[in-house]
């Protein structure tokens, strides 16, 4: 655990209690070279108080300075908390990670390290080495080391290990100041994975020009584009990741790099008697793993970040796989959200209406979606929901947030349940292949998912049922559900 991030200061992403003002305020220490800034400054600062400690890193970006002193510029208890945030210790991975205003929460080592061979791949600062073997900067000083290390320790050691997670929760959802895992770490726990997505993406910008690394970050966490004008592009940054390194290029990455590793101490002796092919095999399943978990799959934000009240009660056991998906809208609330601290207050606005009002005991759905590009857990995988009536076990509640009786939600939000929540919940076991999509009209009476998003998902591959009548009214339903924030299921 750590202070709460309030105050501005160099090289951090600082939040403040309302998390839209999140601002990488790094005017200290000029990081632009468009602005008359040297980049060399704050990566040595960040680098000597422990940014980059690995043999690969080291390997492309250098050895670290010295510890430095304490710049004129910051407080004594601002370098205090940097110091802490930075300093690379293993044996305690909740150290090092900030939480975004988009609700991830993100390690910065990965991300100032991918943001300093960027830069320097830029043509600020030092150029980097050539690697030998050759393996790509970037992607080893933000994941492929990571990747390869840890799922190469994992082949060798407790059959039981993880290579990657696991995810996390932070102490207060409106005041953030302590971060804890949910389990065992891995050497690539959530924040890692996520930081090294950024770091590689925001690095690859870097390297194509000068820019502002404070204005790209302010733009990239979305602290510039208003509370509801559209979401970050952080949300993208799986998308973005995929792009820049497909699941193939990230295989030869993670071979590579490990290649690079046996030249390196003390490395070279994790990889003594590791032979050629059995590289190969650990770079394709950690490629592969690593793609299913933080790219193909959606980002889900837990209850925890949410600020979920505890469930009341003893819930009961789903049973998967599972063979429906019910797809609803919440009616109220009745405008898409667009950002983390909307949608978190949507999710308690409906988990409050469905505990007090209607006397659940909990909010009903399974998983709520947002229009900020993310995925809230609801009852989750693995309990039984409230959202269906009559069917509530035999398959899982989606809600996307908004009225959708006359408009549809925008593409991306389509696509973030058609094109990646469903087929991520079919390889993962969650439910079946053959799986049935259903509007809730189709067995409940009621107007739920709306006209137009009815209408739309009769085109989605696993759409199955005869379909009602558009614009059915139910007497008395729709001014029920019109007295308070919840979801249009009855």
């Amino acid at each position: 655990s750590f202070p709460p991030i309030l105050s501005p200061f160099p090289l951090l992403l600082v939040l403040s209690t309302s998390f839209v003002s999140f601002s990488p305020i790094l005017g200290s220490f000029p990081l632009s070279p468009a602005r008359g800034g040297s980049p060399g400054t704050a990566a040595a600062l960040g680098r000597g108080l422990g940014v980059c400690s690995t043999p690969g890193c080291r390997a492309v970006l250098g050895e670290p300075p010295g510890h430095p002193g304490r710049p004129p510029a910051l407080t004594p208890g601002q370098w205090q908390l940097l110091t802490e945030l930075l300093r690379h210790d293993p044996a305690t991975p909740e150290l090092g990670a900030v939480l975004a205003p988009d609700g991830s929460t993100v390690a910065l080592g990965p991300l100032l390290a991918g943001i300093e061979a960027g830069l320097r791949s830029g043509g600020f600062g030092r150029p980097l080495p050539t690697l030998n073997p050759p393996a790509d900067p970037l992607l080893a000083v933000t994941i492929t080391e990571a990747l390869g290390t840890s799922f190469l320790l994992v082949q060798g050691g407790d059959n039981n290990a993880t290579a990657l997670g696991p995810g996390g929760c932070w102490d207060d959802v409106e005041n953030p100041q302590n971060y804890t895992l949910r389990g065992p770490p891995s050497p690539v726990p959530d924040p890692v994975a996520i930081g090294a997505i950024d770091g590689a993406v925001l690095g690859a910008q870097l390297a194509r020009g000068p820019l502002s690394v404070a204005e790209l970050l302010r733009g990239y966490y979305g602290t510039r584009n208003g509370s509801e004008v559209g979401r970050p592009p952080s949300s993208y940054r799986r998308r973005a990741f995929r792009a820049l390194v497909g699941q193939g290029q990230l295989e030869k990455e993670v071979a590579a790099v490990l290649e690079l590793l046996r030249t390196l101490s003390p490395t070279s002796e994790l990889l003594r008697d590791v032979g050629t092919q059995e590289v190969v095999a650990v770079a394709r399943r950690a490629a592969r793993e690593f793609s299913e978990r933080y790219v193909e799959c959606p980002a889900i934000v837990p209850r925890c970040l949410w600020g979920a009240r505890p469930y009341r009660g003893s819930p009961a056991l789903l049973q998967p796989p599972l063979g429906s998906v019910f797809l609803h809208h919440t009616l109220e609330p009745s405008q898409p959200c667009r950002t983390f601290g909307a949608c978190a207050r949507d999710m308690r606005n409906m988990q409050r209406f469905h505990q007090d009002t209607r006397g659940w005991d909990d909010i009903g759905y399974s998983f709520v979606v947002g229009s900020d590009g993310y995925l809230y857990e609801g009852r989750g995988w693995h309990w039984v929901g409230a959202h269906t009536k009559g069917y509530n076990t035999q398959g899982f509640g989606v809600g996307i947030i908004g009225n959708f009786t006359g408009t549809l939600p925008d593409p991306d939000t389509l696509a973030l349940v058609r094109d990646e929540l469903l087929p991520c919940a079919v390889r993962s076991g969650h439910i079946r292949p053959g799986f049935t999509l259903r509007g809730h009209r189709q067995l409940v009476r009621t107007d739920c998912p709306g006209n137009a998003l009815f209408q739309e998902i009769q085109s989605w591959p696993s759409f199955q049922g005869t379909p009602v009548p558009l614009g059915l009214r139910v007497g008395g339903l729709v001014g029920l559900v019109g007295r308070g924030l919840g979801s249009s299921c009855d």
